[in-house]
């Protein structure tokens, strides 16, 4: 198999050697930006994905979503949703850590691109599309 300039085979080992022998192995180089690329990376944590996962669950179990996406990128994580594969993302749940310290970490955004809920807390951001039906009893 062939690999473009800058590319690692997939099943080379990015770690677990010494650092002496790493420097002097042939592409170390590249095995370094790709490490420091995936350290710069925002990704969610286990119980945020847990959480999300579930209301997903939740959601597919009604009907109502078929589909997702998950992107870390170099600023955010960004999970989508899709109501079919082939449309646009019904709703994106993002982690922004820049934003963190002024309207909250997290924020859920609407296919229009309008943001329907920011905050500190991951589950209040969810509640805001984890609308679920209550009995109301005079």
């Amino acid at each position: 198999m062939t690999y473009v300039s800058g590319e690692i085979d997939p099943s080379q080992s990015l770690g677990g050697g010494s650092a002496a022998r790493a420097s002097t192995a042939p592409g170390s180089q590249v095995a370094a930006q790709v490490t420091a690329q995936v350290t710069a990376q925002v990704t969610f944590s286990h119980r945020e994905l847990k959480r999300i996962l579930d209301l997903y669950g939740r959601k597919v179990a009604a009907g109502e979503w078929r589909d997702y996406a998950i992107d870390f990128l170099k600023d955010r994580a960004v999970f989508s949703v899709f109501r079919r594969a082939s449309e646009v993302p019904i709703y994106r749940i993002e982690k922004n850590p820049k934003l963190e310290r002024r309207q909250g970490a997290y924020s859920v955004i609407s296919a229009t691109g309008l943001i329907v809920r920011r905050g500190h807390e991951l589950d209040r951001v969810l509640r805001s599309i984890d609308v679920s039906l209550s009995l109301v009893v005079n």
